[in-house]
């Protein structure tokens, strides 16, 4: 009789066919070759197991890791249109004659070889940096294949010389034959005779068709005939020459053609050892670049190794898809325990529960990321053994407690330190009794041999059993029984219920029958079923309170937050007002001097033209106003660090002000245009302003004179010029934020944003990864919310996709 029981796992590997089958393995697998690029790739993805050694599962994940740094510096990094060339390159070092189209794919694979070198020419990691080292894009051998092929993979006539000039023999042979024969179609002498006005191949001969009875009168070669009989395709004598021409013109550059592809196989040949190495690399890092990409769609993180705790918070099934349920699962010595029983109703997630432990643990194994929250630790397991759903067998007359049993025993056997066990139903199947003191048993067993168990069970004395035993720990899977659906959520510490008689009631079950029922619980059993719900109430109120608890403090932790960011914007707002007040006032300061220093020349100079005499009242006047203003401004300013020109009419303005005269700076009030006064007409009163770049001819009336502009920089503006310049120098116009929670990553954002406004940037790029999308919103939120963001956008295809926001400020 044959044995068979599932094997053992293959040497390095953690789990034996029936623990994958049964933990779905291959679905996660056929997950990841979906995502890699071309065959030799995809073999190695669906070939990947968990592997048992902690330092091979740690280069795994480093190889990962890698990969997840090349597509956050390249987002569109990969391998590019590499083929599966391995067949045409060991038939060519076999001495075989490649086809066009083989040729081609080795060239397709040649130019992706060298784009995907070229993206790792600067890499400094040691996995992708190792395979830039074995890749061979043979350029002499690509070159030559560019000039040989087109892109439909046929020779072209720059592959050789001598087929350049065969096939321009081979045109003029068949330009030749056709014409002769166009022109026996168009020759009043065959009326009649030909079938239809066209010419064709037949045999590899060019004839025309003719009347099946009318071919007596064409002499010729009859090379086919139509299905009907009526059409025969002649070769008339007078082409047969031409014809003969043709065709050895067409044997001829068919030969040239042969001897090309051998040539070109023989410089395969003489490096097939390299391409398929360089191959064989390729295939490494394409499956590389697939984990990273596996996980980046699953939000997964890599977690760290412990040896005596598996801990995996907000974890998900792989499988379950955007509706699965995050869970908290805590095993292993740290926590005080290293068994957990699993109660509560049917398809309240017990076995998901076990399924999502166990899958977590061998795609950390195999080097994949795990989908669960930063903070993830697991152990690198031995060994994982699982007895996860039905495997009896008719053949084999197993009953479903048979089979489970039969799994138990190996487990028991292999049982150690290092090894996970997970059991569905422990002791289920037979007499309830019996089963749950036989599973009692096995659970002490394993602990005692070292291993870390997980169990599923309805039995209540495995509760009890539970509470009681120091390495053992309740868990349970919540029901709300007022919509009889399970919430899916694991609350470990507590026990949980089956719910019968309240689905059953739910259900609309008489009344009296589920009396009857309880009436048939033991005392025993409905006392300990009593204790453990008045444990779960209290286990439940102190969840609340401490949930509450948690919200208070987050709500606190934003206020402060809130309170913090508004006090700093308002500092600067505020330093920002009021050096633009500084700035406004010093400027009106050294206008009102600039109009006081000229009116003092201007009243000099009358008192010269007067000879001594007092100045002219209106003169002294506005001397007087443009002082009190004078001195008004710096007080103002000293005050309040803000100043601003008192409103003044033209009529005004033209009486106070000093009169236009030839040197002096005027501005047109209509115009708005200033410039410098170079001819003033008496006999008009006109007034003409050179301006920058043109000459304005004005009324007199309408002008005003004003202080010569002062040239150059301020001090304050150098100033604020050498503080751009050097914001601009450290400060980059993308920000990554990418694995960042959201509390550290908003207070980055902001600091950034100030420092990038300083630096004069027009607009931003915020990296932050695709992920739940949580860390986009609340970036792309804050950007719309920030006062000196413009507009938001998310990122182009080149700039990151949606993994990107860009800001424009």
């Amino acid at each position: 009789m044959t044995d068979t029981s599932p094997a053992d796992p293959a040497p390095g590997t953690a789990a034996d066919a029936a623990t994958l089958r049964a933990l779905e393995w291959r679905a996660v697998v056929e997950r990841l070759a979906a995502l890699t690029s071309f065959p030799p790739s995809r073999e190695l993805a669906e070939a990947a197991l968990p592997v048992s050694d902690a330092a091979h599962a740690g280069l795994l994940q480093d190889q990962t890791d890698e990969a997840a740094r090349l597509l956050a510096e390249q987002a569109q990094a990969s391998i590019g249109a590499a083929r599966d060339i391995r067949a045409g390159i060991r038939r060519a070092s076999r001495g075989g004659r490649l086809t066009s189209e083989e040729l081609l794919d080795i060239g397709e694979t040649l130019r992706a070889t060298d784009g995907f070198a070229g993206r790792l020419k600067t890499w400094r990691g040691p996995h992708l940096g190792g395979v830039r080292d074995v890749l061979d894009p043979a350029p002499e051998l690509a070159a030559r294949l560019a000039r040989s092929l087109d892109d439909a993979g046929q020779l072209v006539d720059t592959a050789s010389t001598e087929l350049a000039a065969m096939r321009k023999r081979l045109r003029t042979a068949q330009e030749r034959v056709r014409e002769r024969l166009n022109a026996m179609l168009r020759s009043s002498d065959l009326a009649g005779v030909i079938g239809e006005p066209i010419v064709t191949v037949r045999a590899g001969r060019y004839v025309i068709p003719v009347r099946a009875e009318a071919k007596g009168r064409l002499k010729g070669i009859v090379h086919d005939q139509s299905a009907s009989g009526a059409t025969v395709y002649v070769e008339p004598l007078t082409v047969v020459e031409l014809n003969n021409t043709w065709t050895e013109a067409t044997l001829a550059a068919a030969r040239e053609e042969e001897r090309i592809l051998d040539e070109l196989s023989r410089e395969v040949e003489a490096r097939a050892d390299s391409l398929l190495g360089s191959l064989d690399a390729l295939a490494r890092a394409d499956l590389w670049i697939a984990r990273a990409r596996l996980g980046e769609a699953m939000d997964a993180v890599r977690p760290a190794v412990a040896e005596d705790a598996a801990e995996l918070l907000s974890a998900r099934h792989p499988l379950l898809g955007e509706g699965a349920v995050p869970i908290d699962l805590r095993l292993g010595q740290r926590f005080g325990y290293r068994a957990l029983i699993v109660t509560g109703p049917n398809t309240g997630g017990k076995t998901v529960s076990l399924k999502t432990l166990g899958l977590l643990s061998l795609m950390h194994q195999a080097g994949l990321r795990v989908p669960a929250a930063d903070g993830a630790r697991l152990p690198v397991f031995d060994r994982v053994m699982a007895d996860i759903g039905d495997e009896q067998s008719i053949a084999q007359s197993l009953s479903t407690f048979s089979s489970h049993l039969r799994n138990v025993v190996r487990f028991v056997a292999a049982a150690g330190p290092g090894t996970l066990v997970l059991l569905d139903e422990v002791g289920a199947g037979t007499d309830p009794a019996e089963g749950s003191a036989l599973a009692m048993a096995i659970v002490t067993r394993l602990l005692e041999d070292g291993a870390m168990v997980a169990a599923t069970t309805h039995y209540a004395e495995l509760k009890t059993f539970a509470t009681e035993h120091p390495l053992v720990s309740n868990a349970a899977v919540e029901f709300d029984v007022r919509t009889l659906r399970p919430t899916y959520r694991l609350v470990i510490g507590l026990p949980g219920k089956s719910q019968a008689f309240a689905i059953a009631e739910r259900l609309g079950l008489p009344g009296p029958i589920l009396d009857d029922a309880r009436g048939r619980i033991s005392a025993e059993h409905a006392s300990m079923e009593e204790t453990l719900t008045a444990i779960a109430r209290a286990e439940e109120a102190q969840v609340a309170a401490l949930a509450a608890a948690r919200e208070d403090r987050a709500a606190a932790a934003d206020e402060r937050e809130r309170a913090h960011s508004g006090t700093q914007r308002a500092r600067r707002e505020a330093a920002e007002v009021l050096n633009d007040a500084r700035r406004a006032a010093d400027a009106l300061v050294a206008r009102a001097e600039r109009e006081v220093a000229e009116l003092r020349k201007e009243l000099t100079r009358q008192r010269n033209l007067s000879s001594g005499r007092r100045p002219a009242p209106r003169a002294a006047e506005a001397f007087d106003e443009l002082a009190r203003r004078a001195a008004r401004a710096r007080s103002e300013a000293t005050d309040t660090g803000s100043v601003g020109p008192e409103p003044t009419t033209p009529e005004d303005a033209a009486s106070a002000g000093p009169q236009p005269r030839e040197g002096l700076w005027a501005r047109s009030r209509t115009l708005g245009s200033t410039g410098r006064i170079v001819e003033v007409s008496g006999r008009t009163g006109r007034v003409t302003l050179e301006t920058e770049g043109a000459r304005l001819v004005v009324p007199g009336d309408d002008v005003e004179v004003v202080p010569e502009p002062v040239s150059g920089p301020t001090p304050r503006d150098l100033e604020a010029d050498e503080l751009r310049r050097r914001a601009a120098a450290r400060v980059s116009p993308v920000l990554a934020l990418r694995g960042e929670r959201v509390e550290a990553a908003l207070e980055q954002l902001g600091n950034y944003l100030d420092e990038a406004l300083l630096a004069g940037l027009d607009s931003v790029t915020i990296v932050h990864g695709s992920g739940t999308g949580a860390l986009r919103r609340a970036v792309r939120e804050a950007l719309a919310e920030h006062p000196r963001v413009r507009a938001v956008r998310g990122g182009r295809r080149e700039e990151g996709g949606e993994g990107a926001t860009v800001a424009e400020l």
